[in-house]
């Protein structure tokens, strides 16, 4: 095994990491931002928290590398630990608040530049230590004045929100500031030439990860150990993975965690990963590839299904189209083809409409990606990926998964994720039920219950025109490329 290991290595192209460079914009970038914020708000306080180090089994021993929070670096740039950026609005006052680093920290982990210094390369006038934090909150409370904050996903802030502002945490979400969301949702939404050139990069990454992933694929080679050579590709090149990196023999499973399992020709590895730039802009990609470089005709029946759904999408991607009738419309063809596989009976439109699909495919077409891959969830997705005229259906099974469903406009970027799944549990439940019975043939279904699962997944640019792949190479995903790929 060791040996195959090493012969395996050596046909994977090793890429010389770039040197890291400085993860931020221009100062005239951030300012700009805020004064976009500033504007959509109108007026109040506004407050955004970054994070802490969070401790991983004890306090000194932290998760890393440290991550920032994704709309306090879009305003305030800084990577920093233990910082807020502060906008008066109403007196045209921004302020970064923080404390300095005590010298045991710098004979620790380094000399670091002082919060001053960290305001004035974002061009913030105004510093104060974070003992100033409360004073600012109470001045403006007394004032009457509205101080908006972002619903807090971490339970130090929402401690921190709870001192500040006395609204208890379970609370903080329903006082959170709608405008303060809508403000920037609107901003991180549409991405900038400057924001483009990272996910690009990011993409990048994404390729070298899944193309290693494809040449590491045979019978024998663990799934943890492929998962495990595919996170350090994210972290030599990038911050880190954009999410923990889902690598499975089952790819029924959504989300199913590489384990110590070792890989058995004939059977199907569904990849799906990312990777974080320095500046922490993401990728996100799937690949379902066969173990041992061939596809079966069964499996590839399955899969020229999900592959045609794919290119569907990238085919009617553009500006004005709601994103939620790409996501039926792929469905009413998926429905169509499985039909003549046998697997679904009836008429498409009315399978669509009663769910029947979902028994395939039990989630979304795609999600908003940016600096978070599932960009602004912490805001809410019905908040990110919906509006007064696009709602989300949250009753019926499969589409109270739609994590986007808006019109698109240029600038946006979201993922191409289609997939065929069986997962024996869901079969088993929806046949006792007679769930759907007159679309589907349970009988048929039966017979693939040790299929698994398939799933293609690429990053769209919404552009002027239409829309375009990112990345200056696409993961091959046509079958004979697929195979091509993994047996050059």
């Amino acid at each position: 095994m060791v040996a195959k290991l090493i012969n395996l290595r050596e046909k994977i192209t090793i890429f010389a990491p770039e040197k890291d460079k400085n993860s931020m914009f221009s100062k005239q970038t951030y300012i700009q931002r805020r004064k976009e914020l500033k504007r959509l708000v109108g007026e109040g306080v506004v407050l955004l928290f970054g994070n802490n180090e969070s401790p991983c089994n004890y306090p000194n021993n932290g998760y890393a590398p440290f991550r920032q929070d994704s709309t306090f670096l879009y305003y305030f740039g800084q990577q920093r630990d233990g910082l807020v950026g502060v906008i008066d609005i109403d007196n045209d006052r921004e302020t970064l608040i923080g404390d300095d680093i005590s010298i045991e920290d710098i004979v620790w982990y380094g000399s670091v530049d002082s919060v001053k210094d960290l305001a004035e390369q974002v061009g913030v006038c105004h510093s104060a230590p974070f003992k100033e934090l409360k004073t600012i909150c109470l001045t403006a409370m007394s004032q009457k004045r509205k101080i908006h904050f972002l619903p807090p996903y971490r339970y130090d802030i929402k401690l921190l929100v709870f001192d500040l502002l006395g609204i208890h945490p379970n609370q903080q979400k329903l006082e959170a500031s709608m405008p303060l969301i809508q403000a920037v949702i609107k901003q991180r939404s549409t991405k900038t030439a400057e924001e483009i050139v990272e996910l690009e990069k990011a993409a990048e990454i994404g390729y070298k990860m899944h193309t290693t992933a494809m040449k590491l694929c045979r019978p024998g080679v663990t799934e943890k150990y492929i998962a495990g050579v595919m996170d350090g590709i994210a972290n030599s090149y990038g911050s880190k993975v954009s999410f923990a990196t889902i690598l499975s023999q089952h790819g029924e499973i959504m989300h199913g965690s590489p384990t110590t399992d070792t890989l058995t020709k004939g059977r199907l590895m569904l990849t799906d990963a990312g990777a974080e730039t320095i500046s922490n802009y993401c990728s996100d990609n799937t690949r379902t590839v066969p173990v041992g470089g061939k596809f079966t005709q069964k499996q590839l029946d399955i899969y020229q299904i999900v592959e045609t759904c794919h290119d569907y999408a990238h085919e009617v991607a553009k500006p004005g189209v709601k994103w939620m009738d790409v996501h039926f419309a792929v469905c009413r063809l998926m429905t169509e083809r499985l039909k003549d596989l046998g697997l679904m009976r009836g008429n498409a439109e009315d399978a669509v409409k009663a769910g029947a699909h979902a028994m395939f495919m039990p989630h979304g077409l795609g999600h908003m990606m940016g600096m978070d891959v599932h960009d602004m969830e912490n805001l809410d997705q019905v908040n990110v990926g919906f509006d007064e005229e696009t709602r989300p259906n949250l009753e019926q099974f499969g589409t109270n998964s739609l994590r986007m469903g808006r019109r698109l406009e240029e600038g946006f970027v979201v993922t191409d994720e289609p997939g065929i799944y069986f997962i024996p549990a869901l079969i088993d439940e929806w046949r006792q039920k007679g769930h759907c019975a007159e679309y589907l043939n349970f009988d048929k279904l039966e017979t693939y219950k040790d299929f698994g699962g398939i799933r293609i997944e690429d990053d769209i640019l919404v552009t002027k025109e239409g829309c375009r792949f990112l990345g200056k190479e696409l993961i091959p995903y046509h079958p004979t490329d697929v195979e091509a790929f993994m047996n050059d």
